[in-house]
């Protein structure tokens, strides 16, 4: 396996768990201004891919994988994977691949449209299959994930009207990358809580793509902690006397048999600090007393199932192996 952009945040973690993966072994690793620095001056808790020393970022250094990790900026992958090999499998972490329709594309990231792969997110009604039988994979956004978990299987099951879908969702630090900006200087989000692209927020058209809503306003928060999110989703019932128990059910019905998606019991709310270092997702749906709009509340890892984790299972899927391998359904506390 290859990781190309291997300094950040989701490279480090994509790493992290190829470190500990019982099937694949990490061939080399790719950066920019880190090139030429053994891993474990970039990555010092690494240790046992201290050996390692972060190539060049160029199609030679990596082609020779199997399979390719892009973990670039947006606007990057797109035109590096079209250097690759055909037989080179790639999931890339990036937006670059993630919307169908290119006009849609170009309202909400710069650069080219290079197409639509297969996209990431196997809990999806039949993109398991997909994906198994992808060359390239599209990984999810890390708010999309926690939305369309939520959210999909609502408007699915006819419960949730696909207008007027309303979602606040707070994300930690390591969701902006890890190029440093004043903004994200501990002084600066400890203790605060701040809006950022409000309004504008380039992970709505793949939520929408993913979910069937056709409106939805996003509302992304900074929260002052490095990893995690936390998402409430809230829609307008598409029937009268509609329950928490009967959206509950839905999304249980939903992921049943899921290893990583997990609907919790009555009363108990998802937490980002459950889910820290995993590859999981916690879900729990109500009814608003007031308003009478379902919420569904959701806490992922931003770099676990919203960035590194998902792209672990993906790869797992499309080298035929099993889909948990190497990664953990269960967080780190405290």
């Amino acid at each position: 396996m290859a990781v190309v952009g291997a300094s950040g945040y989701a490279g480090g973690e994509l790493l992290r768990l190829l470190a500990a993966h019982p099937a694949l072994e990490v061939v080399a690793a790719t950066g920019h201004s880190s090139a030429g620095q053994r891993l474990d001056i970039v990555h010092p808790q690494l240790r046992s891919l201290a050996h390692l020393e972060i190539a060049e970022t160029t199609p030679q250094a990596v082609a020779d994988a199997r399979l390719v990790f892009l973990a670039l900026p947006h606007g990057a992958s797109g035109e590096f994977a079209e250097q690759l090999p055909a037989d080179v499998r790639i999931v890339d972490l990036g937006g670059d691949h993630r919307i169908t329709d290119p006009l849609v594309y170009a309202r909400h990231y710069r650069g080219d449209y290079h197409g639509a792969w297969t996209y990431g997110l196997p809990e999806l009604p039949g993109q398991r299959a997909r994906i198994a039988a992808a060359a390239r994979v599209a990984n999810t956004g890390c708010y999309a994930v926690a939305t369309i978990l939520a959210l999909a299987p609502l408007i699915a099951a006819g419960l949730a009207e696909p207008d007027d879908v309303v979602v606040v969702a707070a994300s930690g630090a390591s969701g902006a990358g890890r190029d440093p900006a004043a903004h994200l200087l501990g002084a600066e989000v400890m203790g605060d809580v701040s809006p950022y692209k409000v309004g504008a927020h380039q992970h709505v058209p793949e939520i929408v793509q993913a979910t069937g809503a056709r409106t939805l306003s996003f509302t992304p928060l900074l929260a002052p902690m490095p990893r995690g999110i936390l998402a409430a989703v809230t829609a307008r019932p598409a029937r009268a006397g509609l329950t928490a128990a009967d959206a509950r059910e839905a999304l249980a019905a939903a992921y049943e048999s899921e290893p990583f998606v997990h609907v919790l019991p009555d009363r108990r709310q998802p937490r980002t600090a459950a889910t820290l270092g995993s590859n999981s997702a916690q879900l729990q749906a109500t009814i608003d007393t007031s308003s009478g709009r379902i919420i569904v509340t959701s806490a992922i890892d931003n770099l676990g199932k919203g960035a590194a984790g998902q792209a672990i299972q993906n790869a797992n899927l499309m080298l035929g192996l099993p889909e948990t391998a190497g990664l953990t359904a269960d967080g780190i506390a405290p």
